[in-house]
């Protein structure tokens, strides 16, 4: 089974903006602002979202689920655990190319079964871009600034204390382009890393095979660029980039509070999309660094003591087996464990959402059959996150085991000394 072009090269397209500007675009606009800070105003009782400026959303109806709650901090999202459950660890988690800049929206139903797993979710939206290394390194620090700021005050909203929180194992998952960064940060760094990775669908192709006639576009866009722009056609284009930004501004005052959060979301992926050409007419032509040059680096300076490698049985793009190849002897090296799991489903897998079907009144053959396809459709998913939160655990066993050893062999030492020690002394 192949993946629609239009889906693949959605989540392997290298195509960005200049770094990171997710969060700060339409920033001279007020209304985007007042909404990102959370206007005031009126907000029906019956409301099914309710938002707190700057705190947590809560949306009853979205994507039928309930008691969805999340917390910007920072430019990171973060999903604690249900209220009344305590985290057991805490996960940072990269969505794939273009996507993951709005991962409460493409990856909202993978994050939240996690989350009910017991795990603390912080997820750190990003644009894509061609510097791997650049975008690597600022999520590295936009992750630890959130990290470091729960980690101080905790999550009051959620009521968990800073306490709560201090000595949780720290892991992470990236789907996508988010593997391949997720691997490139635990190649980077020695400190602050995770104590294990989780990563899904890995794929880092060149990008005249991520982008078919790349090598063509950005010559051929360069020269006909003065042609298009003396067109008229081209000023109404120009200007359609701008009605947007307008109709999402003319939004803000027409969308009540309690739906603006999703109006950051939306904003948020489509700041990604006008620069699209303009990287191309600059004259790039390849990731920075290349494919072979993380290859190389993963190699030598891989530094995650357990990896989990997860794979779909319906992925043309995936290239988790040559990524295995590579990490084995270095992961080995570090007196590490390196795993690999082949699942049920496609590249897109880890972003199904879980479809609105709601039944009425009589129940029909319809109503079966669409509680059939949701149920078939997030069945995959649902065994992805079962299989990292299996993982994990087994982690967290195998820490115990190992601690309660260490406690039995000091028992047992500090007892021997006693016995052989003399009174005397």
């Amino acid at each position: 089974m192949e993946l629609p072009t239009s889906v693949s090269s959605l989540l392997r397209s290298p195509n960005s903006l200049p770094p990171f500007k997710c969060f700060e675009s339409f920033s001279s606009s007020r209304k985007i602002n007042r909404l990102r800070m959370g206007r005031r105003g009126v907000v029906p009782s019956s409301a099914s979202v309710k938002m707190v400026s700057n705190g947590y959303v809560r949306r009853d109806s979205y994507s039928g689920y309930s008691n969805r709650i999340y917390k910007r901090v920072d430019s990171c999202l973060v999903i604690p655990p249900p209220k009344g459950k305590k985290p057991t660890a805490i996960i940072e988690f990269l969505g794939g190319a273009f996507i993951g800049a709005v991962p409460e929206v493409t990856y909202s139903y993978l994050i939240e079964l996690l989350a009910n797993e017991g795990f603390l979710i912080i997820s750190v939206p990003y644009n894509v871009t061609f510097d791997h290394a650049q975008a690597t390194r600022e999520i590295y620090e936009r992750f630890n600034s959130c990290l470091d700021t729960i980690l101080t005050s905790g999550l009051p909203d959620a009521s968990l204390s800073a306490s709560d929180l201090a000595c949780l194992p720290l892991y992470s998952v990236g789907h996508s382009n988010g593997a391949l960064l997720q691997v490139l940060k635990g190649s980077y760094f020695s400190e602050k890393i995770p104590k294990a990775n989780a990563i899904i669908s890995y794929n880092n192709r060149p990008a005249t095979e991520a982008v078919p006639y790349f090598e063509q576009m950005g010559p051929l866009v360069r020269q006909v660029m003065p042609i298009v722009e003396a067109s008229p056609a081209y000023s109404l284009a120009q200007n359609a980039s701008d009605a947007w930004k307008g109709l999402l501004d003319m939004a803000g005052t027409m969308i009540l509070d309690n739906d603006q959060e999703t109006l950051v979301s939306l904003t948020n992926f489509v700041d990604q999309l006008p620069s699209v050409m303009n990287q191309v007419t600059q004259g790039i032509s390849e990731f920075r660094p290349t494919p072979s040059e993380n290859r190389e680096c993963f190699k030598n300076s891989y530094n995650v003591q357990r990896t989990l490698l997860v794979k779909f049985n319906f992925d043309a793009i995936d290239e988790t087996d040559l990524l295995e190849e590579i990490l084995k002897p270095r992961v080995e090296s570090i007196g590490g464990t390196l795993e690999k799991v082949s699942l049920n489903g496609n590249h897109i897998t880890p972003c199904i959402q879980e479809p609105k079907w709601q039944v009425g009144n009589l129940y029909t053959p319809a109503d079966a059959i669409a509680q059939g396809l949701k149920t078939l459709s997030l069945s995959e998913t649902r065994v992805l996150s079962r299989t990292i939160t299996n993982w994990f655990r087994g982690l967290e066993d195998l820490c115990k085991c190992h601690r309660f050893s260490l406690s039995l062999s000091l028992s047992f030492f500090h007892t021997h000394i006693m016995l052989v020690v003399p009174d005397n002394l």
